[in-house]
């Protein structure tokens, strides 16, 4: 007993000093927009990135309600699987113009559930971010949750699944996962900006080196802030949620939606 409880209060100052690191290495500033602000982007292009996004979100509702109707008392974990998200997005750093870097808090989430529930929940993050905190937009909603909610969780999942089964720890396995769902994200946003605005003198593939070599400079270290925040947090669920964590190792190993 004396020993657990000395692992649970060793977790517990690793993760507040954890965040507490975080939170100094990556002090929120004023920013426009989250990912793409409102009304940057072209009607078509708009358009376009909501169509490429809504069959992941009917995917994903239907399986969050098959989560929450075989096990019910993983609610809890979802909503600390979307809070986590919600406070990380939220940390920006103005990058380019029209948008911002931030953390994405989606690989713990991803790591917990799979890339499909996170499309509702990130997706949820970014509508309340924009409509509360004037971060992000409506019409840009489609393209943000493409990247943030569709593109970097299933980029980090695929690592994670692929460290797992060649034997990795699931620290490494977690941490890559956390810190490849964060670069997947604004790859895939340097991509978004690229195709609206190529430029004219080397087309779409000069205007994505330009905005992935200066979304590089703020992303890679926030990834691997990232990467290791996350890991403290998983080694904290491990301190007190004990039995819906042992749930979720059994849908991990194969009882997935």
């Amino acid at each position: 007993m004396v020993k657990l409880k000395s692992k649970t209060a060793v977790s517990t100052a690793l993760l507040v000093i954890g965040f507490t690191l975080f939170l100094l290495v990556n002090e929120p500033q004023s920013a426009y927009a989250m990912h793409i602000m409102e009304g940057f982007l072209p009607v078509g292009w708009a358009i376009f990135w909501w169509v490429a996004f809504i069959p992941f979100f009917i995917l994903g509702v239907r399986a969050i309600r098959k989560i929450t109707k075989e096990a019910p008392e993983l609610k809890l974990m979802l909503g600390l699987a979307a809070a986590f998200t919600f406070v990380l997005s939220a940390l920006k750093i103005p990058s380019v113009t029209g948008s911002s870097s931030h953390p994405t808090g989606t690989g713990l989430g991803t790591v917990m559930f799979g890339p499909l529930p996170m499309s509702v929940l990130g997706s949820m993050v970014l509508l309340f971010q924009a409509v509360l905190l004037a971060h992000g937009g409506l019409t840009t909603l489609g393209a943000n949750a493409f990247s943030m909610a569709v593109a970097g969780p299933a980029a980090g999942y695929a690592v994670y699944r692929l460290l797992m089964r060649s034997g990795s720890k699931q620290g490494v396995a977690i941490f890559s996962a956390a810190a490849v769902a964060d670069l997947a994200t604004y790859i895939v946003t340097s991509i978004q900006l690229a195709v609206a605005f190529p430029a004219v003198e080397g087309g779409i593939l000069a205007s994505f080196m330009k905005f992935g070599g200066i979304f590089a400079i703020t992303q890679v270290p926030l990834a691997i802030s990232e990467g290791l925040l996350t890991v403290l947090i998983w080694n904290w669920l491990q301190s007190f949620n004990t039995d819906e964590l042992s749930i979720l190792k059994r849908r991990m190993k194969g009882d997935r939606v």
